[in-house]
């Protein structure tokens, strides 16, 4: 049963606006949703379907009082892709993907054993702005390949998307992506860059291509560590999230909550061959813009996410989406990324002067950026995770004073 105390002071909204704002709710996230199984090779139905399904289950354990919406999470794309090309099977990734879910609830237990403000020292600033640049520019080379794959198009879907976010206002600002995969799609259609053949041939309705994980050590050891990031994500957006609301959900329904929300999304997604799962700034958005923190609205977004998951005519037409246009996007999304990281030192006022920063900073950018591996035992640590991990420490041990 829900508790929806968020709302206790708030109207409910009901009928014909219910719909409408669980429809928006779904637009806000169906790009960066899509995108990612788009990227990795992934069913962006079977993502949909357990984007959805992840969101249910995370209202679940929070009581129902948390205004997010989970969909898929970008820090994976990397790894998967590592994955994929070292074992030419998806599954193994899934597999990775279900034990990053599973530390969730080990992060979640030392929150609740240790506190919240234990927790975010081994986080500061100067550990998770450079590792969210990481994220993102690991990521640069498949944009570039993507795109010069047809680059005419690639641009016109890149100032598409520029043009939409500086531009156009209200509820446009929010779907910059989706409008510059759909302008894309449409000159792609006009020069005959899309199968229509393909997507004719599919009946209207299906069950998604569900796969079921397998497990590797070595395919675990890549992804699973990746969930060392996304702790510190997790935390930024629900800090954001209850910002925007006017809440304190560190404290109801508590942080561990959300951490074995998330996790326990993630792990199920995973079972049914999907991504992992992570709250998404994008809905956060919404709720700011509109005003309505009502989370049942957000349940209705779900609810028409899994709903649409067994339309298969649609999930023709994502996959019949050419490259280049994904390029065009990925272009500004994954620079985005690394925007974010360079935006949190800014706002933190890092101070580079201090040896320590600087020396935290360059050994998180080199290691993560230049694909370092370290491999002990069965377990071998890679790209963002070892410099996420060589990061914390470095932060830990190293005295913290002027020039």
């Amino acid at each position: 049963m829900f508790v929806d105390q968020i709302t206790l002071t708030e109207q409910k909204v009901g009928g014909l606006k219910f719909l409408v704002l669980s429809f928006q709710h779904f637009l806000a996230m169906f790009g960066a949703t899509v995108l990612v199984p788009l990227l990795t090779g992934l069913d962006p139905l079977v993502a949909l379907f357990t984007a959805g399904t992840g969101t249910i289950v995370f209202h679940l354990i929070t009581k129902g009082v948390v205004p997010v919406f989970l969909g898929s999470s970008f820090a994976f794309i990397a790894p998967i892709l590592m994955v994929k090309e070292k074992f030419n099977d998806l599954s193994f990734a899934t597999g990775g993907i279900f034990v990053a879910g599973l530390a969730y609830l080990l992060f979640a237990l030392i929150v609740w054993l240790i506190g919240v403000d234990k927790v975010k020292k081994l986080f500061p600033p100067i550990v998770t702005g450079p590792m969210i640049v990481v994220i993102g520019l690991s990521l640069s080379p498949t944009a570039i390949e993507m795109a010069s794959s047809n680059w005419l198009i690639a641009i016109v879907v890149l100032f598409t998307v520029i043009i939409v976010s500086v531009f156009l206002k209200g509820f446009w600002n929010l779907i910059p992506v989706l409008t510059g995969v759909a302008v894309g799609y449409g000159i792609s259609l006009i020069t005959g860059e899309v199968d229509t053949a393909s997507i004719v041939r599919v009946s209207w309705f299906s069950i998604p291509k569900f796969i079921f994980p397998r497990f590797n050590w070595t395919a675990i050891s890549i992804i699973a560590p990746v969930s060392i990031a996304t702790f510190m994500e997790h935390i930024g957006d629900i800090t954001t999230n209850g910002a925007v609301v006017g809440r304190n959900f560190f404290e109801y329904p508590g942080l561990h909550r959300t951490l074995i929300g998330d996790g326990l999304a993630t792990a199920i997604a995973s079972i049914f061959g999907g991504p992992a799962n992570t709250t998404y700034s994008e809905n956060t958005g919404v709720l700011a813009l509109t005003r309505v923190y009502d989370p049942r609205v957000l349940r209705g977004a779900a609810i028409l996410a899994i709903i649409i998951a067994f339309v298969s005519k649609f999930g023709a037409i994502l996959r019949s989406i050419p490259t280049a246009v994904i390029g065009g996007i990925s272009l500004v999304l994954f620079g985005m990324i690394a925007s974010v990281g360079i935006r949190t030192l800014v706002n933190a006022r890092v101070d580079f002067s201090k040896p320590k920063n600087l020396l935290v900073a360059s050994l998180i950018l080199t290691i993560g950026i230049g694909g370092a591996s370290l491999k002990i035992g069965l377990i071998e640590l890679k790209g963002i995770s070892l410099a996420a991990i060589i990061g914390i420490i470095a932060n830990l041990i190293m005295p913290d004073k002027q020039n």
